[in-house]
């Protein structure tokens, strides 16, 4: 049994992690959060303690590891911007970590990461659960079984509804979240590199807060994509059936059907993880290059070959 400490647990991808903790067969013995609606604790690790201030956690954790009793993996689940920070922190503490995405915010810090990796000897994981998902391997596969050279026309959309509060919160910050295409886009871009290759060109139409579209060139395929958090960009279907997510990748012309199975891949990555088969620091970087240099590209406009979903943003 292995011991985990958490921070962000009053975040809404906590409770997957915490679920993947419980399920490994392993503990939680320390969480920290500023915010206190953390009774979600009680449904997997009662017995866990629970900061709210960043001081007190770390000299708990301390304590432990003074005593013998130090924690073998810190998970992070804290906003985007504080994952560097949350990272080295466990370093120092002598634990890996496991980072939800984005591991980062910007390629350096990868750099920086990997020298204090190289000194502690602990490692750095990062959550890229849709290489698990058994659809995206399915098409991977495929993928390398196709002739060398043969280029996939990809179209790729999410939307994925969000209220008001969302631009109150560190979220709707770019110098927090990294934007949209960051926020809610780094593991499907990760994705598509991994099952297609290196990425050879990247143009932007739209970067607006609430959506982003544009076309990438990777190795073996063109994709367009889209990204939204606003209801009013969801396609008729989905309006019609009350949905407010939408997921959609069409290869060829062919729906990719993959709207299930997410529920356990966070369980599988932790499984992965503790079996030494998880993924790293250079495994984050070519989504992490990617969503950095969308954010810092002008856009095109809706010129050329753009996603048909991004019409409704002209």
């Amino acid at each position: 049994m292995k011991t985990f400490a958490l921070t962000g647990i009053a975040g809404y991808i906590a409770p997957r992690h915490l679920k993947a903790i419980k399920e490994t067969g392993n503990r939680l013995v320390a969480a920290l959060d500023p915010n206190q609606s953390v009774g979600i604790i009680d449904s997997y690790f009662p017995d866990s303690h629970f900061f709210t201030e960043f001081e007190r956690f770390d000299r708990h954790l301390d304590k432990l590891r003074r005593s013998g009793r130090g924690i073998d993996y810190l998970s992070i689940c804290s906003p985007n911007y504080l994952h560097d920070a949350h990272i080295r922190f466990a370093l120092r503490s002598h634990a890996d970590a496991i980072c939800e995405k984005p591991l980062v915010l910007n390629p350096w810090n990868i750099d920086g990461l990997a020298e204090l990796e190289a000194e502690s000897g602990r490692r750095v994981h990062t959550i890229l659960q849709l290489r698990h998902h058994p659809a995206i391997l399915a098409l991977r596969e495929r993928v390398a079984a196709a002739p060398p050279g043969r280029v996939f026309d990809v179209d790729l959309s999410y939307l994925t509804s969000r209220g008001n509060w969302y631009f109150a919160s560190w979220k709707g910050r770019d110098d927090q979240s990294g934007g949209i295409a960051t926020n809610i886009g780094v593991h499907f871009f990760d994705m598509l590199g991994w099952i297609f290759g290196p990425c050879r060109a990247n143009r932007v139409h739209v970067l607006q807060p609430d959506a982003a579209a544009g076309l990438l060139e990777f190795s073996r395929a063109r994709v367009r994509w889209f990204l939204s958090i606003n209801a009013d960009h969801l396609p008729e279907v989905a309006k019609v059936k009350g949905q407010r997510t939408w997921r959609s990748i069409t290869i060829d012309g062919t729906e990719l059907e993959f709207s299930e199975g997410f529920t356990d891949l966070h369980t599988v990555s932790y499984s992965e993880i503790l079996a030494g088969r998880g993924y790293g620091l250079e495994d984050a970087r070519p989504s992490i290059e990617l969503v950095h240099a969308i954010r810092n590209t002008q856009p095109l406009g809706l010129d050329g070959d753009y996603h048909p979903l991004a019409r409704q943003l002209g």
